[in-house]
């Protein structure tokens, strides 16, 4: 065995025993209501902070986890951790916070995914409401209808169900009415090059149309300058998520930001009045 094969194996070993002895932690990302200016609901990102190597990218650790057979093992654990969380908030006194989980090709094709949301929502007394599901439009690419059936029995559980990267693969716009989606969330690449009024803001335009037209909500992610949220903000978008307003936060840092944070005062007075109309 060479050297690199004994160091992939060794992170291999460390990855099982990280996700059996819960060295893994959620970070949150929030995602603001236009309209309001509120906390919508927030996205979970998993950390893996390796006592040698530091940190790894979930880029990284996920395909291995799905390589090694471990992926069911890392959902469990994610949806659990996301779900005691939002417990841990509401025992706190705080409205309920929806947590947005990611979750691999692998588990929403699988046959355990439903019940093991409903045995987490079940063990930790939350109302469905408070989970949401995001996907990537490759899931849509295989096995359409175990897919179909998972997500559909996802929302008749009462959890929402969001296609994540919209615009950048190859799924067909008829997939939005054969898929029981709640949300799109529009990708970074578009957010980017909304500003330069070429194809890019184009898009954006049209997705969200094509969203208030289908009854389905928008969050553009990844919004990281003014002039971004100006022009979603002209555009009628329902939901923004970046950097702009806070990068992904532990759980006791996500509590400060809901305490201190006055989202509205990140704009000028003038723009602040006018907060589109829905």
């Amino acid at each position: 065995m060479d050297f690199k094969s004994k160091e992939r194996l060794s992170v291999e070993n460390d990855l099982r025993h990280a996700i059996r002895h819960n060295e893994l932690e959620l970070h949150y990302q929030p995602k603001l209501h236009l309209k309001s200016g509120s906390i919508h609901s927030v996205e979970a990102l998993v950390r893996w902070n390796h006592p040698v190597r530091g940190l790894v990218s979930p880029s990284q650790f996920v395909p291995m986890a799905e390589e090694i057979g471990l992926i069911n093992e890392l959902g469990e654990w994610l949806i659990n951790k996301a779900c005691l969380q939002a417990k841990r908030w509401n025992e706190d006194g705080r409205p309920p916070i929806r947590i947005a989980i990611n979750l691999s090709p692998i588990q929403i094709r699988g046959n355990s995914l439903v019940q093991m949301i409903r045995n987490a929502l079940l063990t930790y007394r939350l109302a469905p409401s408070q989970l949401e599901v995001e996907i990537t439009e490759t899931v849509l690419l295989e096995d359409t209808n175990r897919v179909l059936r998972t997500l559909d029995g996802i929302r008749n559980l009462g959890v929402k169900v969001a296609l994540d990267d919209f615009g950048t693969g190859y799924s067909s716009l008829s997939y939005l009415t054969r898929f029981p989606f709640n949300t799109l969330k529009i990708d970074r690449s578009f957010v980017s090059q909304c500003t330069q009024q070429g194809q890019a803001a184009a898009i954006i335009h049209t997705i969200i149309q094509l969203c208030k037209n289908l009854n389905l909500e928008v969050v553009a992610e990844g919004v990281e300058q003014f002039e971004e949220l100006k022009f979603l903000l002209d555009h009628r978008c329902d939901v923004v998520q970046g950097h702009y307003f806070s990068p992904a936060l532990s759980a006791s840092e996500l509590t400060d930001y809901i305490e201190k944070q006055s989202w509205v005062s990140l704009l000028p007075d003038s723009m602040g009045s006018r907060l589109p109309e829905h």
